[in-house]
């Protein structure tokens, strides 16, 4: 899982880079879903052939699927305006959202002590975003946006549980976002100017594919209440690739608010734990 969440960051890492190069926002999510897509076929397909594509409720896998399409494209624009390490923290707060959207979707009950936490990391977000600051920049909008849509997605994928295989999840998620997005972003294909920034454009889709694979493996080995939190270790990830590469560190009250929402995810985790 740790390695996975290495790779979700250098996903976001080598789009900032592609579209601060010059290239369209759209074309570089093509890009990772059509690698990732032909990754999920190579992987896959030999072992179900087209019967893996076969699902028990297409109508959600559908909608998962442009959920997670939504967040990508979010995602992606918002990260050629804001510092890596803020978006990443945004991110942070996908199981806050996601408690939040499992009472009418899922129809769970929330206990006052998970709510409370849900509360608490929205604190965390405000703290990040800050409204009422001279710093603040419209394109927070665009990483709310991408963390509703995550939240989304990933309440759907519950809602599948059991319902289908992974791989037929995977391929559908990437598949969909493939032939959704190839006849606009190959409209006018826009190339990379130099070798190694050619190299990042055709590699982001396998790294997305790879990733995805080995958080399967991940959740195939051990509980989802070992794994899910150590996405957290991201971070650090984060925080090293931001300065290393773009030369950005996270600011104090990035950081202090990444801490809250850490802290409320680990904490809502937990009580889920407790419950099951």
């Amino acid at each position: 899982m740790a390695g996975a969440v290495f790779l979700f960051t250098m996903i976001d890492t080598s789009a900032k880079w592609l579209i601060m190069g010059g290239l369209p926002a759209l074309q570089v999510v093509f890009s990772r879903y059509a690698g990732a897509f032909i990754t999920a076929l190579v992987f896959f397909m030999p072992k179900g052939g087209l019967g893996e594509f076969r699902s028990n409720r297409p109508w959600i896998q559908l909608l998962r699927a442009f959920a997670l399409l939504g967040s990508t494209v979010f995602n992606f624009v918002a990260l050629s305006y804001l510092p890596i390490t803020l978006t990443i923290a945004m991110f942070f707060a996908v199981p806050i959202m996601v408690t939040l959207l499992s009472i009418p979707i899922l129809d769970e009950k929330v206990g006052l002590r998970r709510f409370l936490a849900v509360v608490t990391g929205f604190l965390g977000v405000l703290v990040i975003v800050q409204p009422w600051g001279a710093q603040f920049h419209w394109a927070i909008f665009l990483s709310i946006g991408a963390l509703l849509c995550a939240s989304v997605y990933f309440v759907l994928t519950r809602l599948l549980a059991g319902t289908d295989n992974n791989s037929t999840s995977q391929l559908w998620s990437s598949g969909v976002a493939t032939v959704a997005l190839a006849p606009v972003a190959l409209h006018e294909l826009a190339w990379p100017a130099d070798g190694f920034t050619m190299f990042v454009f055709l590699f982001i889709g396998v790294i997305g594919g790879v990733s995805h694979v080995l958080a399967t493996l991940a959740y195939r080995f051990a509980p989802a209440a070992t794994v899910a939190p150590v996405v957290y270790v991201q971070v650090i990830y984060g925080t090293v690739i931001g300065y290393l590469v773009f030369d950005n560190l996270p600011t104090v009250w990035t950081a202090i608010g990444t801490m809250i929402i850490i802290g409320s995810g680990i904490y809502i985790w937990h009580r889920e734990r407790v419950r099951a």
